[in-house]
């Protein structure tokens, strides 16, 4: 199973992903495609999302039984915390947008708290 969530997307990349899956809702795509065209299809939306944004979700092999990419600005982003993959949000800043970090941005990762108790 493929799931691809589009917002904000440019009428060609819509009707680009209209060609390989369903369009069960505005946005929302669904199919069941082999790994191959399942990245060629995501590199189809990181070439064609200009402002907007996009995540893909899929069946896979992992604990969690899907695994999940994101791109575009976004207040969730993905993190791997001891080998299962969670969101997290960004704070929003105090001028009430959105503190998004970009792929062009350097810092890459949030350290995120870890849940050991040990005191």
């Amino acid at each position: 199973m493929l799931v691809i969530v589009v917002e904000a997307a440019p009428p060609r990349l819509r009707g680009r992903l209209a060609v390989w899956l369903l369009e069960v809702h505005a946005g929302v795509y669904v199919g069941d495609l082999s790994v191959k065209v399942r990245e060629m299809i995501w590199q189809q939306v990181v070439a064609g999302i200009e402002g907007g944004s996009a995540v893909m979700a899929w069946s896979t092999n992992t604990e969690q039984g899907y695994d999940f990419t994101t791109i575009g600005g976004n207040r969730r982003v993905p993190m791997e915390f001891d080998g299962v993959k969670l969101v997290s949000f960004l704070p929003v800043a105090s001028d009430g947008s959105a503190n998004v970090i970009t792929g062009g941005d350097e810092e890459d990762t949030i350290e995120c708290g870890s849940f050991d108790t040990s005191e």
